[in-house]
């Protein structure tokens, strides 16, 4: 029986780089049998977490707004894989912006064991992923038993749809998907 895994895509960008690869890494983990949900936070709204704590008590957050939807499908997930551009060197302020809000899976519990990121950048330099992975492992140490499987590196694109140019990228994508 194959994994549930959801697809989360950061970037509000029309033919984003990241989400290009996160759909070659959706049909990756389709091919291999895996249930996949595709989650984009174009035209969501997400509003910044109050620090409240009140998700904790409730299991969920008292904003209402488009994050609860997001976090629940969260919840239910056995894999979740972050697509994200690389602003400053760092995740994207919305992938940021919704982990916060994802504060009630803490006191709610959770199925995901796995997590995966993908990270696109104009800068071609290796390890500009890692102030993205730093922030991501951040997250993975509030949970037992979550750990980051795996990431995916793409520099060097400067333009929207970049990606589609670089086919050792997109085969990088499904790959891991397939190997969920």
């Amino acid at each position: 029986m194959g994994k549930k895994v959801l697809i989360i895509s950061t970037s509000l960008r029309p033919n984003a780089n990241s989400e290009i690869l996160a759909r070659e890494t959706e049909r990756g983990a389709k091919d291999a049998g895996h249930e996949v949900e595709f989650v984009t936070l174009k035209d969501k709204v997400i509003n910044f977490c109050k620090g409240c704590l009140a998700c904790q008590k409730l299991g969920k957050c008292v904003i209402n707004d488009d994050a609860n939807e997001i976090t629940s499908k969260m919840k239910e997930a056995d894999v979740i894989v972050w697509a994200t551009p690389v602003y400053y060197y760092e995740m994207s302020g919305q992938m940021k912006t919704l982990i916060d809000r994802a504060n009630s899976l803490f006191a709610t519990g959770k199925n995901f064991t796995e997590t995966y990121v993908i990270t696109t950048s104009a800068d071609s330099s290796k390890g500009v992923v890692q102030t993205v992975l730093n922030g991501v492992n951040g997250w993975v140490a509030c949970f037992s038993g979550l750990e980051l499987k795996g990431y995916l590196e793409a520099g060097g694109l400067d333009n929207p749809n970049d990606v589609q140019n670089r086919n050792e990228l997109l085969e990088q994508a499904y790959n891991m998907g397939k190997n969920i």
